[in-house]
């Protein structure tokens, strides 16, 4: 059975970790060791998670309760839930599924007089064409936020130079993972200082915690043998368990009720000085043996298989994506021929305000119904390779997988939407978007001056 992730990091690592979780750690040093790993040291700032940097930089900001966030409107569950924590409402951008970027006149949709940030996200090892996104954010003062938690493959992308903050995750499943950790790349200066005070306030995360993580991870590696995973998938398919529940749910980030109190900490000084071992010694060689796998696969299928994401820009297929009529029977061939598939439960689409349902993201909807998520990084061998294309080429032969184009399919499902529900194109709801508070004025704000609500 070929496993759907492999952890991608060595068991000299979980011992690294493990042992400077019991040594006394120059904190300071280490710090400066992260920043001195990164191309741009000045505005890195490390901390525990991306979660933890998304929340601490809306505490910063404090923008006016009822305030809107645009988001790509495919994320995960915990973002939403960071957004409306901080007394603010997210907007949803439905995405071109060829890129997953958000469409433009998705964005000129969304904007409203009390839009104040756009939540910007890359998705599945490739980057999304931003540019044009930016300069409407440019254009009506909007806070620019990149969240590239799973676009990392190399220290030569630290972001877009025009986003404010950009957002890298090192967590679990993520490349070159320290199995935890995050950087913020913030270009500026004085948002930097605040972020940095305010994170200083924030407890450290226990060397206890980080280093039965360790433990955790080391062991779920050992149990992602081949021979271990076609024994557990068997036993749970037998007595009617749902196994791609119990694999999504043991490498959750923050599980349990105590999420806030977990999140709002610094990370423990053994997960600095493994975060800073995996960017200094890294093997980015990984990174294209996993693309040109991934790139295969590509060329396999995308005659007859609708794959998301086939036009975004550098592609290193940290996942590989394709849309099915019928995921369900998808996943289960494959898995009947040792590939261990899954449809991907940490995601979701963001809601629209309840305000605002014509905001609805009808395509990013459709992906996330249809989506399923194949196995593939470098260990993954040509022939097993083949084997899975072939697979789900059969399955689109009997009609379960979606069939190319995917642009023709969104159209209409839009259309469909629009028929039922009636469509706003937003000409006069948002001709206030010129007059909304943005980041010039959020500026002053850093300086002392509390923007009115």
């Amino acid at each position: 059975m070929w496993v759907r992730k492999r952890l991608d990091f060595g068991y000299s690592d979980v011992l690294y970790g493990v042992a400077a979780s019991y040594r006394r750690l120059d904190r300071a040093r280490l710090v400066c060791q992260v920043k001195q790993s990164w191309p741009t040291a000045a505005g890195c700032l490390p901390c525990l998670s991306v979660r933890s940097g998304f929340d601490l930089l809306l505490q910063v900001l404090d923008l006016p309760q009822g305030s809107e966030v645009l988001m790509s409107a495919v994320t995960i569950h915990d973002m939403v839930r960071i957004v409306h924590e901080h007394g603010l409402t997210p907007v949803p951008l439905d995405v071109d599924l060829n890129t997953m970027t958000p469409l433009p006149e998705a964005v000129e949709r969304a904007i409203s007089p009390r839009s104040r940030a756009i939540v910007l996200a890359h998705l599945f090892g490739g980057r999304a064409p931003i540019d044009p996104i930016i300069e409407i954010a440019r254009q009506h003062r909007l806070l620019v936020i990149e969240d590239c938690a799973q676009a990392f493959a190399g220290l030569q992308y630290q972001g877009h130079p025009l986003a404010e903050v950009s957002m890298l995750s090192f967590g679990p499943i993520k490349t070159a993972t320290a199995l935890g950790g995050a950087l913020l790349h913030v270009r500026d200066a004085v948002l930097f200082q605040r972020l940095q005070d305010a994170h200083q306030a924030w407890p450290v995360q226990p060397e206890g915690q980080f280093r039965r993580r360790l433990l955790k991870y080391a062991v779920l590696k050992f149990l992602s043998a081949r021979i271990i995973v076609r024994s557990v998938v068997g036993v749970y398919r037998a007595v009617g368990r749902d196994y791609d529940r119990m694999i999504n749910g043991s490498v959750r980030g923050f599980p349990g009720p105590d999420f806030w109190r977990r999140i709002r900490r610094q990370p423990a000084d053994s997960l600095l000085g493994l975060l800073a071992r995996r960017l200094q010694t890294y093997d980015f060689g990984r990174v294209q043996r996993r693309t040109r796998t991934g790139e295969f696969l590509r060329q396999q299928l995308a005659p007859v298989v609708a794959l998301p994401g086939k036009d975004c820009l550098g592609r290193t297929h940290w996942v590989f994506p394709v849309m099915a009529e019928a995921p369900h029977r998808l996943v289960d061939a494959l898995l009947d021929g040792g590939f261990d598939a899954t449809q991907g439960q940490s995601l979701c689409v963001v809601p629209a305000p309840t305000d605002r349902p014509q905001m609805r993201a009808l395509r990013a909807a459709e992906f996330l119904a249809k989506v399923v998520f194949l196995p593939i990084y470098p260990e993954l061998p040509q022939p097993a390779v083949e084997r899975m294309a072939a697979i789900v080429q059969s399955q689109a032969r009997l009609g379960d997988v979606l069939s190319p184009p995917l642009e023709q399919r969104a159209e209409t499902t839009e259309k469909d939407y629009a028929a039922h529900h009636g469509r706003t194109d937003g000409s006069d709801e948002h001709r206030g978007a010129a007059d909304v508070q943005g980041f010039a004025q959020i500026g002053v704000h850093f300086v002392g001056e509390r923007p009115g609500h």
